[in-house]
């Protein structure tokens, strides 16, 4: 392999020292390969365009309330259905794994890693391990007499619940180990021009090291940080001629407290169906709705604007990951699409209609209902579904996009703001905001867009703004991805035309 890739970086080399002569023109460098994005599974093209954003039915008079802004937005996938519980699990699955991994050690052979069930299990319903993947969860274990690793089992112990901790003695994972720690980039912290103060959230000097956007390792720095110590853009790359012009470039000295590291617990609240309906039975969503295959392409749901930044980040991971060993560029991260970029899509195209299949009604011409919400006074199972349905019920939109009002309300990464409309550019209309712990609970609230199986119709029109706090889980919140598209991203992608 060391000879191969040795090989390849001298062809690479040679061919460009030898490449066709620019006989002295701007060429441009050469090597660079043709490049044409290929559609991420599962997602679907969603054109560039203007729209106008906000709500399409008339407003009350002098309320201004129903503010609308026209705005444009740049070519971006986004998921055709909603995050489905078996597609999180997937994420679910690789945590307990990696962890499982970092228990063993780089030492033990990599097959001993694989998910399996007992031969017990297997002879006696095979079906029923498939039934409970929480409960029947195993690792290979080997027989020690024909020379595998079956010592190394009791290693992973510390993974399941105790012996206390255990209903009918039932050997299941303990879900408060699940704990994924991952990475982000504050960009819009090192963007600051001049002198930004680099927040903290711990007054621990202990925890100097794992605190919020700094991570500057200087024996020399005094705790509280004055905001003098540290700044954005604090490095000199200026140079100064012998006219004394100097060009003003600077940097970041120590780019890495911009590198922020989270860990979270990925586990959904499947407590959620409980707590968020009082004298209401729902025990038997709790006990089922995540792991049982009836639920596999239901949307998954109780789970944080937190968690499902982290689900972005390892898919991300996962995918270009793969794309590096196959020697194939990176491509975009998955992410929260913001509020433009969700009743964009929304919206199919269809502008000024307030629903994603057009308007005025939540009923078709035959008097069937057009998506999964409350209808009428309470009757939940009108429309075809009691709580949540599959994600790809019901018609999807002329962007193909299914589910965008109804079943599940989805996240969006943008901070909420009752004047968002006002103070918001008029290209890629968006609003971030990082939420820190002392930070008042009206900065912790993210919007969330299509209103779901508990809604009423209101809250399923395309303009329909609201929010939830960000540390929340619910049952009727759920989300989905999307991804820049690399390129102009017109009506026709071929060519960039």
């Amino acid at each position: 392999m060391k000879n191969l890739l040795y090989f390849t970086f001298v062809v690479l080399l040679f061919t460009s020292c030898t490449s066709p002569s620019s006989n002295g023109h701007l060429i441009g460098a050469v090597g660079r390969p043709v490049w044409y994005q290929t559609d991420p599974y599962g997602m679907l093209y969603i054109p560039a365009g203007a729209f106008n954003m906000g709500q399409s039915d008339e407003d009350v008079p002098l309320s201004h309330y129903n503010e609308t802004k026209t705005v444009s937005v740049a070519a971006f996938y986004m998921d055709q259905t909603e995050i489905t519980n078996n597609e999180y699990r997937q994420f679910v699955n690789w945590v307990k794994d990696s962890i499982a991994r970092r228990i063993l050690g780089e030492e033990f052979p990599d097959e001993f890693l694989v998910p399996t069930y007992d031969d017990e299990l297997e002879e006696k319903d095979a079906t029923d391990w498939k039934l409970n993947w929480n409960s029947r969860f195993r690792y290979k274990s080997y027989n020690p007499a024909k020379g595998d690793n079956s010592e190394y089992a009791p290693l992973l112990a510390q993974m399941f619940l105790g012996e206390s901790e255990r209903f009918y003695q039932r050997k299941e994972i303990d879900t408060r180990k699940l704990l994924f720690e991952y990475y982000w980039v504050d960009l819009h912290e090192a963007a600051k021009k001049g002198r930004p103060l680099v927040k903290r959230i711990s007054n621990s000097e202990a925890d100097q090291d794992d605190e919020h956007r700094v991570k500057m390792k200087n024996p020399d720095l005094a705790f509280p940080i004055d905001p003098g110590q540290v700044s954005g853009k604090d490095l000199n790359l200026g140079f100064r001629n012998s006219k004394g012009q100097n060009n003003a470039i600077r940097g970041h000295e120590d780019r890495s407290r911009f590198i922020i590291k989270e860990v979270i617990n990925v586990y959904p609240d499947t407590l959620c169906w409980i707590h968020d309906f009082t004298y209401a039975n729902n025990d038997h969503m709790t006990n089922m709705y995540f792991w049982h295959p009836a639920y596999d392409d239901y949307p998954v749901v109780g789970v944080t604007w937190q968690q499902s930044n982290a689900f972005n980040v390892w898919r991300t991971q996962l995918l270009n990951s793969w794309r590096t060993s196959n020697y194939e560029s990176y491509v975009q991260d998955f992410r929260l699409p913001s509020e433009t970029e969700w009743e964009y899509a929304s919206r199919g195209g269809l502008d000024n209609n307030p629903y994603p299949w057009g308007g005025p009604y939540v009923r078709n011409s035959r008097g069937c209902f057009l998506g999964n919400f409350k209808p009428m006074r309470g009757r939940y199972m009108e429309d075809g579904g009691f709580k949540t349905v599959k994600s790809s019920s019901y018609h999807p939109n002329d962007f193909g996009l299914y589910c965008m009002s109804g079943n599940v309300a989805e996240w969006c990464r943008t901070a909420y703001d009752e004047s968002m409309y006002e103070f918001g550019h008029d290209m890629n209309t968006e609003y971030v905001y990082n939420a820190l712990d002392h930070d008042p609970p009206s900065m912790k609230r993210k919007v969330i867009r299509g209103g779901s199986w508990k809604d009423i119709g209101y809250y399923l029109q395309c303009g329909t703004r609201t929010f939830e706090y960000q540390d929340t889980a619910k049952s009727y919140i759920g989300f989905r991805s999307v991804m820049n598209y690399l390129g102009r991203g017109g009506p026709n992608r071929e060519g960039d035309f």
